[in-house]
């Protein structure tokens, strides 16, 4: 297959096709796309939308985030889950604002030292905000070229040659290259998608080595399942988090660990499956010690607040 042929024809197909994502305007800030990806690591960018315009309405600089407290970026999280990004993205907004000048790195190693930013997105910040030539690679991405490149119905497990593989793909012309970085997520996140793709649909399915192998079942032997999130220790600390969200004030420490006993009572599997209520106060209070010793909540005096 040759690479050029295939980055001309997606990228043509990204410029007719792509979704309408508020931090794809050409006027999003390079702040902007940092929250982006900060926002829309293992979520869908359907849930990610609204947060991020509202956050960005509050806070439109690194400054202006790094001016609250902790506490409210992980109030205004909301549920979006894994709240820990929340922190970590107060922490990067505070670096960026008293050791940048309130100005987003274009550097892939500055960007590297900042708090919750691991190597792709830092490349992805470099590329989309600043256009650097650099390879992005994501799940969907990596999809993309297991199948279309080496004929693979599925990626493995991610490996130092999926940025080489990314890398060989990517035009010299560095717009050209930004546009095909994206270009890639999206033909993963809405044609070559997982479990359905929509070969009929896809712009390059006359030069993907899978289809014309006649889509062999040759995928690596897959990762285990992820434990179901229902009635497990990540949903209550969730409940925990929710209330600590929704409090006018700081909770008792006994509140707080009572509003995941309470709210699992009527959780499948947890208050109806046979699980006993001292069971259920045990898995609370497990939940209560792991959200203190991620810094999400704060005691003091007998008390519990957002940081």
């Amino acid at each position: 297959m040759a690479a050029q042929e295939m980055t001309q024809v997606l990228n043509e197909w990204f410029r007719q096709n792509a979704r309408d994502l508020p931090w794809r305007d050409p006027s999003t800030s390079a702040w902007g796309i940092l929250v982006s990806e900060f926002m829309s690591q293992q979520t869908q960018v359907e849930r990610v939308i609204p947060h991020w315009e509202e956050w960005m309405s509050r806070w439109p600089k690194p400054s202006d985030l790094a001016a609250d407290a902790p506490g409210e970026a992980v109030r205004a999280w909301k549920r979006l889950g894994y709240p820990r990004r929340a922190l970590w993205l107060h922490k990067a907004a505070t670096q960026i604002a008293t050791e940048h000048n309130d100005v987003v790195p274009h550097d892939v190693d500055v960007l590297l030292s900042l708090t919750g930013i691991g190597p792709y997105t830092a490349r992805a910040v470099a590329a989309f905000a600043f256009g650097a030539p650099e390879p992005v690679v994501d799940t969907n991405t990596r999809r993309v070229i297991a199948r279309a490149v080496h004929g693979i119905a599925a990626a493995g497990m991610p490996a130092a040659r999926d940025l080489e593989d990314m890398s060989a793909l990517l035009p010299s012309d560095h717009r050209e290259a930004a546009v095909f970085n994206a270009a890639a997520m999206e033909l993963g996140a809405i044609v070559c998608t997982a479990r359905k793709p929509a070969c009929s649909a896809c712009p390059i399915a006359e030069l993907c080595e899978w289809r014309g192998s006649g889509f062999p079942d040759n995928a690596p032997v897959k990762r285990p399942k992820q434990a179901k999130f229902e009635g497990s220790d990540r949903q209550v600390r969730g409940l925990i988090m929710a209330a600590m969200r929704a409090a006018a004030g700081p909770l008792t420490r006994e509140a707080a660990i009572v509003a995941g006993v309470e709210s699992g009572a009527g959780r499948g599997g947890v208050g109806s499956g046979g699980v006993d209520s001292g069971a259920r106060s045990d898995q609370a209070q497990r939940a209560y010690d792991s959200l203190i010793a991620d810094g999400l909540i704060v005691e003091y005096d007998g008390k519990v607040r957002l940081p």
